[in-house]
């Protein structure tokens, strides 16, 4: 049986994975920890769990014995980059949900992040946790960077048109919106329900953390130099991202086809019928990233919609997605489900 830790457990991240993997039978979460909850049963704070786990939380520095195959960090930035290389040592296999190994120049994301890097060494080691580009790299990898909410709708949604070289990658746009759990569980004045609900704001537009990353994975797909203007928002709902997505097209093509046939193979991107566009609500507490394509009056500018989960494929299930692969397991295993509706 594969043993499974988590460290930072009490987090939306935290119970997200435990929900997704605790109904399992090929695993056994034998680990979570909580530094603030040491020695709390999970379920007391978590009640959907009553009945899945008697687990309790321990301290994070007690995961050294507990023998994990697997160990998933949903801890805030700077955590990972301090604990993991201890545990990849020893050999055990790490997804990180945190952006600690995401960036491979490291200059670049101590700028962004504030802060030295504690394991640079293992950035070059990591692979980025994108299935639908880096799936035989996540396989073999030790560490697995899983990817940033945000990013993984930017760059599922333009990835067919820069690998086809079909747009200008200098001037692309991404203008998202998340639901308040992006923001994590921690207390936050901007995510009381009396300041976000009936509300509609933009937030980090001088500069988002994301940005970095998606330039990042978007410069990987192409020869050209990427330059990605990204405006994130705040929606008064509790799940979900919307990305809406503008290009330049270089040339005339078939894009419905393109994106049908890139994604054919790949079990949670969904590419809608022609003149049908995503909702958040289609994704909810589902790993599915679905996409639709157009070309607005038949101009020169190709309009991308991607919905996720934010907690899901955004987070909690493609770190899941990952785990499998890196294990042998089959990759859709414990995530195929319907979305919650309504």
């Amino acid at each position: 049986m594969v043993k499974i830790g988590i460290i930072g457990g009490s987090g939306y991240t935290g119970v997200e994975l435990l929900r997704l993997l605790l109904p399992r039978t090929d695993l056994h979460v034998s680990f979570i920890s909580s530094r603030a909850n040491a020695g709390t049963r999970v379920d007391a704070l978590f009640p959907n769990l009553r009945g899945f786990t008697d687990l309790n939380f321990a301290d994070p520095d007690d995961v050294a014995g507990s023998d994990c195959d697997l160990v998933f960090f949903a801890t805030p930035n700077g955590t990972a980059m301090q604990q993991a290389p201890a545990l990849l040592g020893r050999g055990v296999k790490v997804v990180d949900l945190s952006a600690d190994f995401r960036i491979k120049d490291v200059a670049v994301w101590e700028k962004w992040y504030g802060m030295s890097h504690a394991s640079a060494p293992w950035i070059e080691k990591a692979a980025y946790g994108l299935p639908e580009i880096n799936r035989t790299q996540i396989t073999d990898a030790q560490l697995v960077a899983n990817p940033g909410c945000y990013p993984t709708t930017v760059q599922l949604g333009f990835m067919p048109l820069l690998e086809n070289d079909l747009i200008h990658a200098d001037s692309l746009i991404a203008d998202a919106k998340s639901g308040v759990t992006g923001a994590g569980r921690g207390a936050n004045v901007g995510t009381l329900l009396a300041e976000a609900g009936d509300n509609f704001k933009a937030y980090g537009v001088a500069g988002h953390r994301h940005l970095p990353e998606i330039e990042q994975g978007l410069s990987d797909m192409t020869n050209d130099a990427v330059s990605l203007t990204f405006t994130p928002h705040l929606l008064p709902m509790i799940r979900g991202i919307h990305s809406t997505l503008y290009a330049r097209l270089k040339k005339p093509g078939d894009l419905q086809t393109l994106f049908e046939q890139r994604y054919k193979d790949e079990a949670f991107v969904d590419v809608l019928p022609a003149g049908v566009f995503p909702e958040t609500r289609s994704v909810r507490g589902t790993n599915m990233c679905r996409l639709s394509v157009c070309q607005p009056q038949g101009r020169d500018t190709v309009v991308i919609m991607s919905v996720e989960d934010n907690l899901v494929k955004g987070a909690a299930g493609q770190a899941i997605q990952n785990m499998n692969l890196m294990l042998g397991l089959g990759e859709t295993a414990g995530l195929i489900v319907p979305a919650m509706l309504p």
